[in-house]
């Protein structure tokens, strides 16, 4: 893989959310003397990871894991605690808000939430023409109104439904409006926030094939976000399974669902139901989800892994390339133990 075809790269990203809200929340008592005590969430911890142009990166993991959180940093909603983000080479997690202003057009965001992504006081019309004469303020009213109409057609939403409110359509419309929007400036790069999870089941494929069929006419690169790992191997053509704010599986979706090498994929796997088994192997976990603001010591998921010895519970697994081109965190894999 050249050095040119990474669209994005995150570089040991760290990221924490103070719990306490000033100073005074900090002080306590303790044995007679009056501490002062930080506590954080540790939502990120040292993500290394690349995306390929053109390609779906799907990241997946359970509620909680920093999907989301690491999708704003790449986006530059919120700046890393520490690392760096670089998009098409440069470096962008450093820039204000006025040099950032030219990879905006470049780099868009699907959110989760149709009912709440879109602004219930503007019609449809006004909520597509807004980035448009943004991005392209040299643009003409005409042309402006006839790349609406050409991008409305494109998800599915009749053109003559510009006047109407976002209240007056589905949740499923409204995802189609939303996905107009971020295409509507012609992006390169798209990140999809669980686009589908707030639709009906009905409606989730009408919107996933539209994804696909966008990324497909218009070449886009995809990081997408999500739990149903259905999804996954329907919509991804690379995959990273993330743990605790740490990444403990980057594979070619194939390699993934065929051979997954970290305990964790491979319990996440297990849970899958397939109609031809007779008698489904799940592989049940151990013990709870720690907490991200006391973070095991060593690898995070060694308290809930059969295979985990000493090492994993004292020394954190690095990142590491196998022979099939899957990249694993996982000291018994390193040791030939798994």
């Amino acid at each position: 893989m050249s050095k040119h075809s990474i669209l994005v790269r995150a570089k040991n990203v760290y990221k924490e959310f103070p719990i306490h809200a000033g100073l005074l929340e900090e002080l306590h008592f303790e044995n007679g003397r009056l501490m002062r005590k930080r506590e954080s969430v540790k939502a990120i911890n040292g993500v290394q990871l690349e995306v390929r142009k053109g390609e779906a990166l799907c990241v997946v993991g359970e509620s909680g894991c920093g999907k989301s959180t690491m999708a704003r940093i790449i986006m530059g909603l919120i700046k890393p605690t520490a690392g760096e983000i670089h998009y098409d080479g440069e470096r962008i997690d450093n820039l204000d808000s006025t040099k950032l202003l030219r990879f905006r057009r470049k780099m868009q965001m699907i959110f989760q939430n149709p009912y709440a992504s879109l602004n219930p006081r503007m019609t449809v019309q006004d909520t597509l023409e807004e980035p448009i004469r943004f991005h392209n303020p040299e643009n003409s009213k005409a042309e402006v109104q006839e790349k609406v109409s050409a991008v409305m057609d494109s998800v599915g939403v009749d053109p003559m439904w510009g006047e109407r409110y976002p209240h007056e359509f589905s949740g499923g419309q409204r995802q189609r409006i939303s996905i107009a929007r971020a295409l509507a400036v012609d992006p390169e790069f798209i990140v999809a926030d669980e686009p589908i999870s707030a639709l009906d089941v009905s409606i989730q494929a009408q919107v996933l094939n539209l994804l696909k069929d966008a990324r497909d006419e218009r070449a886009l690169t995809y990081i997408f976000i999500t739990h149903d790992l259905a999804v996954v191997e329907h919509f991804g053509t690379r995959v990273a399974v993330m743990y605790l704010g740490t990444l403990c599986e980057i594979a070619e979706t194939r390699t993934l669902f065929s051979s997954p090498r970290h305990p964790y994929t491979q319990a996440l796997l297990s849970a899958i139901p397939r109609l031809n088994q007779e008698r489904p192997h799940h592989i049940e976990l151990k013990g709870e989800v720690p907490t991200a603001i006391n973070l095991p010591s060593g690898c995070v998921f060694h308290g809930r892994c059969i295979h985990a010895n000493e090492r994993c519970q004292h020394e954190v697994p690095k990142l590491r390339e196998l022979r099939d081109g899957t990249t694993v965190a996982c000291h018994a894999v390193e040791e030939g133990r798994l």
